[in-house]
């Protein structure tokens, strides 16, 4: 798998990125990308694995509504190979694309990319503001209440999960693994 190095793909997400919540959601889903490629024994892809976590939301802040339809043509204005894009315009399949995700990466892009957010902000209904002593058990109660975290698809995650042949509890909790393991800003 070709991609380009971290760097340049923070340099690319910079220049269309500027708000720190979206900064930070992209590091988040790079770190998550980074663990689940460590933990699914695909470590030698754990860098593209990483840059399609980081790229992912490249046009979301300036193009929300063209969300993974502006992407490719950022991207490859800046070099990126269509192996990238390919995985990057999958995370929104049935939503605003039909390219589904295929490769495990993919799957695992597609499955998390919500249930970090809906994660996070459980976190921060918490004392410590913290996933490190964040359990499942919260964050499903939290997923059934739809007007908590609203923007976070509960049918992604759901499709995310049966995409993986994975239970959401177990989706739910290698994902705050996976957070746990991402550096703190």
């Amino acid at each position: 798998m070709k991609t380009v190095d971290r760097q340049t793909a923070w340099n690319i997400l910079t220049k269309y990125n500027k708000e720190p919540f979206h900064l930070q959601h992209a590091e988040t889903v790079e770190g998550v990308m980074k663990w689940f490629a460590d933990s699914l024994g695909y470590q030698e892809d754990r860098d593209y694995w990483g840059v399609v976590g980081l790229l992912h939301d490249v046009d979301f802040e300036l193009y929300p509504e063209q969300h993974c339809l502006k992407a490719p043509e950022l991207l490859r204005e800046n070099g990126v190979g269509d192996d990238v894009i390919h995985s990057i315009v999958s995370h929104g399949y049935g939503l605003t694309v039909e390219v589904k995700p295929e490769h495990i990466m993919e799957k695992i892009l597609y499955a998390t990319d919500e249930l970090t957010g809906l994660i996070w902000a459980t976190a921060l209904m918490r004392p410590s503001k913290s996933v490190d002593d964040l359990e499942v058990k919260s964050v499903k109660k939290k997923f059934k209440t739809l007007n908590f975290a609203a923007g976070c698809s509960r049918d992604v995650i759901k499709k995310g999960a049966e995409m993986l042949g994975w239970e959401l509890d177990e989706l739910i909790d290698k994902t705050i693994q996976a957070m746990r393991s991402a550096p703190k800003n």
